[in-house]
């Protein structure tokens, strides 16, 4: 007779064997209806597996991360189950859940088209309303191996045949179609209906250049309708925003091929961006009693040893360099040469906490299919910082790092975050003692500022606990942006040391922080934030003058000269065109003010002001508009909101 505990702390008793639909059922009539698994003492099972034993038990509903994902991976069946269905001779491969969807790999003889897309999908619709049972069966890996063999099913064969011998393996049936899978899965395809397929992509077989190509098909899944048309919005949005082509139309920066993907050619009104970015950035860090650092771009091979980036990140790092004899590598991080200037005298414990930090530039190897855009390149400059600390003074300094950072991202206009708190890892280094000082830390400095945040048990690296920090975008995107991560590691390789109150040797606490992650990705998360528009004091060009004819023309570069001489961005258009078409043009280059001067200008000494979202601002004095340009750059607001 199981006895069941629910989440609530209530029970469920039954004289025999029951199945987790029907303990649902027994809850209640519109959970059974919303359930798609169910945890059994933690771990996520089948509603349809039989419950026998005494178990804590929770229903996970559609609605639930849980059941989300549950709802992806059974949707990326349903699509294998679609293609052959539709096409026999298709061999399927894998087809996991990625974040907001799912994707499968097809062995097939050409490539899918956008019409094989559409039948997909109608497929997979069909399947939906026959509500096909989704039962697990268990088979030994010999029967497994034979049934896919039988199959023609060769890319499966050999995921079975790396399995060890003597487990059994779990498949999942609906209809005529059957599927290597762990599971679990929803109990029926009715459960399904929110999916939208996307898009069709090359994949190498295990990632791995030598093997066949495979083609891969994307979709996206949700727990309703409307979350999947919410989703889609977003994407459209989305699309509207990408930075790369944004980029490209202001003429911002490129990614010039001919000198290797990856690798970012800031042009001249981006460079303005980047470099009002750095001076505030610097301005901000030297106020919150950081000292700035500048290091090299290469060290000796052997430093990268010491540090330990070689025997576990070297895939990720360029290959060395010879001078002389000696090996150099281009640096994929900051770190070490900071630990080095660190080093090169011994402190007191009176000279803790030391915060250093520096826009320093650093190189990785990425992989070409997964370079996009400012998002991921192969050299980019963290905002990179590192504090020095005694156990005691963590709390203290993490909370002034969350102070600096809401400081930094609010002036920027991001107000909203998600706040993860990683722990301790199976694996890790480190005391208890010190883990449970610095953990408990963290938390408190979160809590002290007032910050809601989810823990991540066992998300922190094995070197110490972190936070990080994703920033809401204005279509509600999140990114990964700010980190604060302890690390008892890399002092004791490096040997670090400072001379304790009481005359001892003692190893510094090392906080590793960034805010932006990197300038460039963050420049790329500002583009397509603001859809180009940036706010008056990020804006590479803040106004321009725009004569209506050439007669006007001396006193249109006099307001400029004006402008300029009081530190605003101005530009003056001086083409034969009308002044219909300045206006459009400079309206797609998202320049925030529009200053028309013609006759009645000139004689009163006055610019007609427009905005870029084409609202008439009336004529204003020259002195007036300066003013308002320099309150507005000043004050970094983030909205077009006239301060004349």
């Amino acid at each position: 007779m199981p006895d069941i505990q629910l989440p609530d702390g209530s029970h469920r008793q039954f004289a025999e064997p029951v199945s987790g639909l029907a303990l649902a059922r027994t809850i209640g009539s519109g959970l059974a209806k919303a359930a798609v698994a169910m945890r059994v003492n933690g771990t996520l099972k089948d509603l349809s597996e039989v419950l026998d034993q005494d178990a804590e038990v929770a229903i996970v509903t559609r609605d639930s991360a849980d059941g989300l994902e549950v709802i992806r991976h059974s949707t990326a069946h349903l699509l294998a189950q679609a293609v052959q269905s539709l096409y026999p001779e298709a061999q399927v491969t894998i087809g996991p859940v990625i974040d907001n969807g799912f994707y499968y790999d097809f062995a097939f003889p050409r490539g899918f088209t956008p019409e094989d897309l559409e039948a997909i999908e109608e497929r997979m619709r069909a399947l939906v309303k026959e509500n096909l049972p989704v039962q697990r069966e268990l088979l030994s890996r010999e029967d497994a191996v034979a049934l896919f063999e039988k199959m023609g099913e060769d890319y499966k064969v050999e995921i079975i045949r790396a399995i060890p011998e003597g487990e059994l393996l779990s498949l999942y049936r609906q209809g005529d179609f059957v599927d290597l899978c762990r599971g679990p899965h929803v109990p029926s395809t009715g459960a399904l209906g929110a999916f939208k397929l996307q898009r069709v992509a090359g994949a190498y077989w295990r990632g791995d250049s030598r093997n066949p190509m495979l083609q891969r098909i994307y979709g996206t899944a949700w727990a309703q309708q409307k979350d999947l048309d919410a989703y889609l919005q977003q994407l459209a949005e989305a699309e509207k925003r990408d930075h790369r082509r944004i980029g490209t139309e202001l003429e911002l920066f490129s990614i010039q091929e001919d000198a290797g993907g990856g690798l970012v050619f800031w042009h001249p009104m981006g460079a303005r961006v980047r470099r009002i970015i750095e001076d505030f950035w610097r301005s901000a860090h030297v106020d919150a009693g950081y000292d700035l650092l500048y290091t090299p771009h290469i060290a000796h091979e052997q430093l990268w040893y010491t540090s330990g980036h070689k025997d576990f990140y070297a895939e990720s790092m360029f290959d060395p360099m010879q001078d002389e004899g000696q090996s150099y590598q281009l640096k994929p991080m900051n770190c070490p040469f900071h630990i080095l200037i660190y080093k090169d005298k011994l402190h007191s414990y009176r000279d803790l906490p030391i915060r250093w930090a520096e826009l320093g530039t650093v190189y990785r190897h990425e992989m070409s299919g997964a370079l996009h855009g400012l998002m991921r390149v192969r050299g980019f400059t963290q905002d990179d910082a590192h504090v020095f600390c005694r156990p005691d003074q963590i709390e203290a300094e993490i909370g002034a790092v969350l102070a600096l950072v809401r400081k930094i991202l609010g002036t920027f206009g991001f107000s909203q975050y998600e706040i993860n708190l990683s722990t301790r890892p199976e694996h890790s280094v480190g005391s208890d003692e010190i883990w449970d000082v610095a953990t408990q830390a963290l938390r408190n400095a979160l809590e002290r500022a007032g910050l809601d945040y989810q823990v991540d048990a066992g998300g922190g690296a094995f070197y110490g606990p972190k936070i990080d920090l994703k920033i809401q975008d204005a279509i509600g995107r999140k990114w990964q942006c700010s980190t604060v991560q302890l690390d008892f590691n890399l002092p004791e390789r490096f040997a670090m040391e400072y001379v304790a109150e009481d005359g001892t040797r003692k190893v510094p606490i090392m906080v590793h922080r960034a805010i932006f992650g990197s300038i460039e990705r963050f420049f790329g998360v500002l583009i397509e934030h603001y859809e180009g528009k940036f706010p008056v004091w990020l804006a590479p060009v803040q106004a321009v003058v725009l004569p209506i004819s050439e007669h006007y023309s001396e006193y249109a570069e006099s307001v400029s000269d004006v402008l300029m001489k009081r530190g605003i961005r101005a530009e003056t258009d001086l083409r034969n065109e009308k002044i219909g078409y300045k206006i459009r043009a400079h309206t797609l280059r998202r320049v925030p003010y529009l200053l028309v001067v013609g006759e009645r200008e000139k004689e009163a000494g006055t610019v007609a002001v427009r905005d870029r979202n084409g609202q008439d601002l009336g004529a204003l004095t020259i002195g007036a508009v300066g003013a308002a340009l320099q309150k507005m750059d000043r004050e970094r607001l983030n909205t077009l909101e006239w301060q004349g």
